[in-house]
């Protein structure tokens, strides 16, 4: 049996009872380097270093020795993106074509078909849109619409005190990306632009906002589309982004006060910083597919400056990124065959059925909640479909024309395929099947509309999955995730859908208070809490107030069903079956985060610090107090009263 754990590695100058995180992970996060491409070191980065160590395998002997059409097409977009010689050869002149199509623009009508036309192919716009299921009939797919239109992070970067170097560094970057494409005056180019997006800024709404499944459902068919922004011409741009009719025809607007903010903006007196701003769009949106000069500067703002990343990554590695964007699951396929064993899936089906139960006795016993509505809450359980490993059909890329010699091209023609399978589903029936990860992502996610709970095949791996170690160490990690996934259904949002995907109040009034109480003493904890590189700034208990949720409860019940399989309580190497539990649990987290890349996180990640992911969720546990003998007197206690429990 694989031990799972290596008690050497344990920092025994740390009491357990003070800080799990670096009880168990204290010598080598004094050891660990984070590699000069990454903001990031850890057990997530690790395997993601493995997952793409073996894409760049399987795309290399794809582009040497194809065994099929959509191989040579892999080979295909891999050279592409290899052949620097040519890259730098052609400097800027891959962008000559759509600049001259904003030169060209002469009114807002214009400026509206041309943004639909750049829009196809990839080139940032004013407006996010995506195609999914109806929160209110997830029997059926809708269009939506978000905000959108700002380069740098999130709208509070634009108004933040703390954020002032960095718009001047932006205002820079803009400064130096409008020069290497040539255009005059990119100083004032760069501040009408800065000027411009600003103002857009100050209609989006926050991430908070931003999370509400109620508020950002807001159904507009018709005509009323067209009314929030009458001087956006939705036909016109429909014309320029090759959009059928029917895509347009009812949609979700996410933020409809953003539309009606952009209204005052599509006037003729702001037409040039508008152009200006578009030709930024078409230059960003290339840049890392352009030569050095480009893509240095790119790095030097969005890598250097807002993560603290010391070095581009290599150019092999952007290549294959490159390649999963454009046939992820092509590539999945082939992984798959080496990398997924049927063993594998067997035993998360098996994990999965535990922690399905102990929700389903979780539930039953909780206090707070009513029969009614736990009815309900169980009847959503019964609902959840598990996917593991990858899909059963792979996406089909027969429609995708690729060159070896003409990398934005093959970028640009691989977007308006994306688009073109999502414009589709708009009138067909909801695709089950769909993955919206591919099986070498190292992830998990909970889709509520499907109600699904979906772990691709390279999250199963050590130290989340051990095909051969004990259930302790198994249920504290993977088995963590599981819970985490299933308790997206029951968190502040993905509780208000019921089994079938539907956006509907299942909650009697009294339960929901109940659940909101609990929750806001949870964003109480977090809002508190400061990580290390942080200078001072604490989590958003709000915003990481889903993600918070699901590591309780996910921990919670992964302990409980842990304790389902009847464990033999002998030690092994000197810890107990619940102490393997939460060691593992700790071993998941390990990660050490550069400084700017965390002040980042905490403005637009709903993830709260990994180091507050284990040591604050066990604080709320009480098997974790049982497990090593926690005291008042340490610092990871919590009076009783004060503890969450949710699910």
């Amino acid at each position: 049996m694989n031990p799972g754990i290596d008690t050497t590695q344990l920092d025994p100058s740390v009491r357990v009872q003070d800080d799990l995180f670096r009880h168990v992970n204290g010598p080598w996060l004094a050891t660990a380097e984070i590699k000069p491409d990454r903001a990031t070191a850890g057990s997530f980065v690790a395997l993601v270093d493995e997952a793409e160590a073996k894409v760049r395998e399987i795309i290399e002997t794809a582009s040497q020795a194809p065994q099929d059409d959509e191989q040579r097409k892999i080979g295909d977009l891999y050279a592409s993106f290899m052949d620097e010689e040519r890259v730098e050869a052609l400097g800027a002149t891959p962008l000559t074509a759509e600049l001259a199509q904003v030169d060209a623009i002469t009114d807002i009508p214009s400026f509206v078909r041309v943004l639909g036309v750049l829009d196809r192919q990839g080139v940032g716009s004013v407006l996010g849109m995506y195609i999914a299921p109806d929160r209110g009939n997830p029997d059926r797919y809708i269009t939506h619409l978000g905000q959108g239109g700002i380069g740098l992070p999130d709208e509070s970067y634009y108004r933040d005190e703390e954020s002032a170097q960095i718009r001047e560094a932006y205002v820079a970057h803009l400064t130096t990306m409008l020069g290497l494409a040539g255009l005059d005056d990119a100083a004032g180019r760069a501040a009408r632009i800065m000027d411009l997006e600003t103002r857009l800024a100050s209609f989006h709404w926050d991430r908070v906002a931003n999370r509400d499944a109620q508020k950002t459902y807001n159904h507009f068919a018709g005509e009323g589309l067209q009314q929030l922004a009458p001087s956006f011409d939705w036909t016109s741009w429909s014309a320029g982004a090759q959009v059928p009719a029917p895509v347009l025809a009812e949609v979700v607007v996410s933020q409809p006060s953003f539309l009606e903010g952009l209204e005052t903006l599509l006037v003729e007196d702001e037409l040039d910083a508008w152009k200006d701003w578009l030709r930024w769009q078409v230059v960003h949106s290339a840049s890392p597919y352009l030569s050095s000069a480009f893509v240095d500067a790119n790095f030097e703002f969005y890598g250097r400056t807002l993560s603290g990343t010391d070095e581009l990554r290599p150019r092999w590695k952007r290549g294959v990124g490159f390649v999963e964007g454009a046939m992820g699951e092509a590539v999945g396929k082939i992984y798959v065959r080496t990398e997924f064993p049927p063993a594998s899936k067997e035993r998360m089906t098996e994990l999965i059925a535990n922690l399905l139960e102990a929700y389903r006795q979780s539930i039953a016993r909780l206090t707070w909640m009513s029969d009614e509505t736990k009815k309900r809450a169980q009847d959503k359980l019964d609902s959840f479909n598990p996917k593991i490993g990858h899909p059963d059909q792979f996406k089909d890329y027969s429609a995708l024309e690729t060159a070896p010699d003409d990398l934005l091209g093959n970028v640009r023609r691989a977007i308006a395929v994306a688009t073109d399978r999502e414009l589709a589903k708009i009138g067909s029936p909801i695709d089950r099947d769909e993955w919206y990860m591919t099986p070498q992502t190292v992830n998990a996610y909970y889709n509520p509309t499907m109600n699904e709970i979906v772990f691709p095949a390279a999250i199963l791996q050590p130290p989340f999955f051990h095909a051969d170690a004990d259930d302790a160490v198994n249920y504290g990690a993977i088995g963590a995730v599981i819970g985490h996934e299933i308790g997206h259904g029951f968190d502040d949002q993905g509780s208000q859908y019921d089994g079938t995907g539907a956006l509907r109040n299942w909650w009697t009034d009294e339960d929901r208070a109940s659940f909101e109480k609990l929750t806001s003493a949870l964003i109480a904890q977090y809002d508190v809490l400061s990580p290390v590189g942080a200078d001072g700034r604490t989590v958003n208990g709000s915003l990481t107030i889903g993600e918070n949720i699901g590591d309780l409860g996910g921990l919670g019940i992964a302990y409980q069903a842990f304790r389902l399989t009847d464990p033999a309580d002998e030690p092994i190497d000197g810890l107990s079956p619940d102490q393997r539990f939460f060691i593992s649990w700790a071993q998941a987290w390990q990660a050490k985060v550069r400084p700017a890349e965390t002040v980042r996180r905490l403005t637009v990640d709903p993830h709260s610090p990994p180091e507050f992911r284990c040591n604050q969720t066990v604080r709320n546990i009480d098997a974790f107090y049982a497990a090593f003998d926690v005291s008042p007197d340490d610092r990871l206690w919590l009076d009783e009263e004060e503890r969450v429990r949710i699910w």
